[in-house]
């Protein structure tokens, strides 16, 4: 600090020195919008990682549908408020079969998906769960009429290679279920996707908003119900912590998406690889196979190829 001198011993600050630094908020506001994006999208993904990681631990005793109604009623009470201001006309659709064909994918998503979970490694169900951005494009192809040149039809190739090679059995085992339900369940999310593009067009958020949060919570209902096992007070623990995490992350991702953009923080989601090995060796002891590994590799250097496409697409120069 500079300091001017009036006596022996006593000084006093400049009047033109600022002696107090910017806090957290400036600096934070100072960062470039796909830094500060990138970081929160980052954090979404531990926290969304920490919760695939208690849906594991609720799964242990718990069916996954019981477990997904918590969830699902965490959502549905948080999206009440957008719900209940546009009721009923947020129930009127132009496409209502369309947007019902939307809830069951997504009921089946989630079904198969967090079945995976449960019965998988971490860090396999997750790499397969990477593959939905090669079933989009191909189901884009076909529903959507998009063209798509060699070199990305070669990164496709590439990327389900990468799946055979995760879901493949080992010598001396057989395929497991779970690996077909984990890429079923990433069709079903690639289809749900191509829906929400063409429902964008001609319906408003709030309208698939509450298509998803009612649709979803009513079929959850029936299966929950019937295979209901009541929770001990660690997995009522576990119910809550799990949508509350959820509606977290959410919320997070939103707010990377509106710092900064999709194309700069889609890369960022296979960071989650690195956080469900961590959770699955320290809470489940689990390490993935030489398998996994390679096949990740594979699938996230074919995704990334594809994004590249993309971006020199739309910014040719």
């Amino acid at each position: 600090a500079r300091n001017t001198p009036l006596l022996k011993g006593a000084f006093v600050p400049d009047p033109a020195f600022d002696p107090e630094p910017p806090d957290l908020a400036e600096r934070w506001a100072a960062l470039p919008g796909n830094v500060r994006g990138g970081l929160i999208f980052v954090l979404a993904s531990a926290i969304f990682s920490v919760m695939i990681a208690l849906i594991k631990l609720a799964g242990e005793r718990l069916h996954v549908t019981e477990i997904l109604l918590f969830r699902q009623a965490t959502m549905m009470t948080l999206a009440l408020p957008a719900i209940w201001s546009g009721w009923p006309g947020s129930m009127q659709s132009s496409k209502p079969r369309l947007q019902l064909a939307r809830v069951g994918l997504a009921f089946c998503a989630m079904t198969l998906g967090f079945s995976a979970v449960v019965h998988l490694p971490l860090a396999e169900a997750t790499v397969i769960s990477f593959s939905k951005s090669f079933f989009t494009t191909l189901l884009a192809i076909f529903v959507l009429g998009e063209v798509v040149r060699l070199p990305r039809w070669s990164a496709l190739a590439a990327g389900f290679t990468g799946v055979i090679i995760i879901v493949w059995p080992s010598e001396g085992t057989e395929l497991q279920i779970w690996h077909l339900a984990a890429v079923a369940s990433a069709v079903c999310v690639s289809a749900v996707f191509i829906i929400i593009r063409v429902l964008a067009q001609i319906d408003q958020p709030v309208t698939i908003l509450t298509y998803q949060a009612l649709g979803v919570g009513l079929l959850m209902i029936a299966p929950a119900a019937w295979f209901w096992i009541w929770p001990t007070p660690m997995e009522w623990a576990l119910l809550i912590g799990i949508g509350v995490l959820s509606a977290i992350a959410q919320y997070l991702n939103i707010l990377a998406m509106k710092a900064g953009e999709a194309s700069a923080m889609a890369p960022l989601e296979y960071t989650r690889l690195i956080f469900a090995t961590v959770l699955g060796f320290w809470l489940f002891a689990e390490w993935p196979e030489p398998r996994v590994w390679v096949g990740a590799g594979i699938i996230i250097a074919a995704a990334l190829f594809v994004l590249h496409r993309e971006r020199r697409v739309k910014s040719p120069n």
